[in-house]
């Protein structure tokens, strides 16, 4: 009886001092954001014909033609931030080709470009753009703040 009473009791003091040592342990950790070092910056150039466009008026061609310059040079500097996708299709019949198709897309949102020049240039209007990833990090910091841990405190 004895010894099944100390078992007992050891057995209930060992719970009673391992439940008051848990390996969750609650903190709090604190965030800070991390700055790069260095920030690229990129250029693009769009183009756009002036006579080609579809308008009676020479000024609204002229306008028309601002527009898809810039809009060009919007596409080609999302093609340097998010990389262009190529899609090939070949089409056989009895070892030959019959049908070759390609295609390309860029897609993305390009934030904190600016319009460096604008001119034209003959019968094609010409935007040249420049995107400094230090504005584009900083429209992001406003935004969505990247962070690493800064201190942990365990409870």
């Amino acid at each position: 009886m004895s010894y099944s009473l100390s078992r007992i009791i050891v057995i209930t003091s060992l719970l009673i001092f391992t439940s008051a040592c848990s390996l969750v342990y609650d903190k709090h950790v604190q965030w800070q954001t991390v700055k790069p070092e260095s920030f690229p910056v990129l250029y693009a150039t769009g183009f756009a014909p002036i006579s080609m466009q579809k308008s009676t008026h020479e000024t609204q061609r002229m306008l028309m033609a601002i527009k898809a310059s810039k809009i060009a040079a919007y596409a080609e500097l999302a093609e340097q931030v998010y990389g262009q996708q190529v899609k090939g299709k070949v089409i056989m019949a009895d070892l030959l080709i019959e049908d070759q198709q390609l295609m390309a897309s860029v897609q993305g949102i390009i934030r904190g470009a600016k319009v460096v020049k604008s001119y034209p240039v003959g019968d094609v209007y010409t935007t040249e753009l420049q995107l400094n990833f230090e504005d584009v990090y900083n429209i992001y910091q406003a935004n969505q703040n990247r962070k690493e841990v800064k201190e942990v405190t365990h409870f």
